[in-house]
């Protein structure tokens, strides 16, 4: 008898691999490979969990209305286009989902989350990569992809795992060149840790526009990254879809608790984004003393380049750290095999990864 088969071109996606967590032989481990908070989660957020757990026998808010409302709240957003689900990759999947099928296309940067392709592929779609201009969105290259069976253009803002982002022109641009019928999603998970005057979430296009979906996530400088949380900003008649086909109880009671605490914790955000950016700063100024180079950087990561030479590539950089329990994230799978991405970690690990890169890379060798 024959085994039950997938559908055509599932067979074809290659799973993501997530930034790995353990150095066998290390004496201790430093995991500067998925970008995960230096500072931990909000001890508020913790007490809210662990309160939590005495309830684990009933079923979540299906609507996760606390948190909604906290969230609408803490951002100055309507509560009723808010959709949350687990993690912001969950809404991403049930966007894709709702909206691509097969022979459709989307859109999203050479360099861009690998999820997004992986979303189009298991809905029998093909994702199509835009050129970036000096590893940075370039507006002109994504419009010039999109064709009549093109669903959903992809932005990640700021972008994983380069760093860089795009003002808010840039987006206004790409959605009043887009049809109407298309979804421009704006993944902004990493847009706590901006402070730049020409930068919005995106929440501004959504506002003004029926295909425009912004997503979020507590993963980064809240430190839920365990809890699985996040959410999108969409239009109404987006949110409904995603309402409709997501999970009824999609996102757990503990999630909830804990992400409301998250948001009443502002004092926390404002202290990771603080150490976020010295420490990069610092770490910056590291690299660049080594003569290395590096992607400037507005997340709470680092892309950093080495050279095509023995001993000193890449990868041999990174069995080299990795021997020693420093733990970062490989870019072959990126495009960027030349590059390595570092998490900004705790001080500790932060100056541990630089010790080591400086006895390989000294103005002396």
């Amino acid at each position: 008898m024959t085994a039950p088969q997938p559908r055509p071109g599932i067979l074809d996606i290659k799973p993501y691999v997530p930034g790995s967590s353990s150095a066998p032989g290390a004496a201790k481990v430093y995991k500067l490979s998925s970008n995960e908070s230096a500072l931990g989660a909000s001890p508020n957020a913790i007490a809210a969990y662990n309160e939590a757990a005495a309830d684990l026998f009933l079923y979540p808010d299906g609507g996760s209305n606390a948190l909604r409302n906290k969230i609408a709240e803490t951002y100055n957003l309507d509560a009723a286009k808010i959709v949350c689900g687990a993690g912001s990759d969950e809404i991403l999947q049930l966007l894709t989902r709702a909206y691509v099928g097969e022979g459709d296309n989307i859109i999203q940067t050479e360099h861009g989350f690998l999820v997004y392709a992986l979303a189009a592929m298991s809905s029998g779609a093909t994702p199509r990569f835009a050129k970036e201009k000096n590893l940075t969105t370039d507006i002109n290259t994504v419009l010039d992809l999109v064709d009549e069976r093109t669903r959903i253009v992809f932005i990640a803002n700021p972008n994983n795992p380069t760093g860089t982002y795009i003002p808010i022109s840039d987006l206004d641009r790409l959605r009043e060149e887009l049809r109407d019928d298309i979804i421009l999603v704006i993944d902004a998970a990493y847009a706590e840790f901006m402070e730049e005057s020409d930068y919005n979430a995106g929440e501004k296009l959504v506002e003004s526009h029926d295909n425009v979906v912004m997503t979020r996530t507590f993963s980064k400088i809240f430190g839920l990254a365990a809890l699985r949380l996040g959410w999108g900003y969409c239009p109404p008649v987006i949110a409904d879809v995603l309402n409709r086909i997501r999970g009824p109880f999609n996102v757990t009671l503990p999630a909830q608790a804990a992400g409301v605490a998250a948001l009443d914790d502002q004092d926390f955000v404002d202290r990771n984004r603080a150490f976020n950016r010295e420490e990069r700063d610092w770490m910056a100024r590291q690299l660049g003393a080594m003569g290395l180079d590096f992607v400037p950087s507005y997340g709470n990561f680092m892309l950093v380049k080495f050279p095509d030479a023995p001993g000193l590539n890449a990868d041999d950089i990174q069995a080299y750290l990795k021997s020693d329990g420093v733990i970062v994230r490989e870019m072959g799978p990126y495009k960027l095999g030349e590059y390595l991405r570092v998490s900004i970690g705790e001080k500790e690990a932060n100056r541990k990864f630089i010790d080591l890169l400086t006895k390989k890379f000294s103005h002396d060798r």
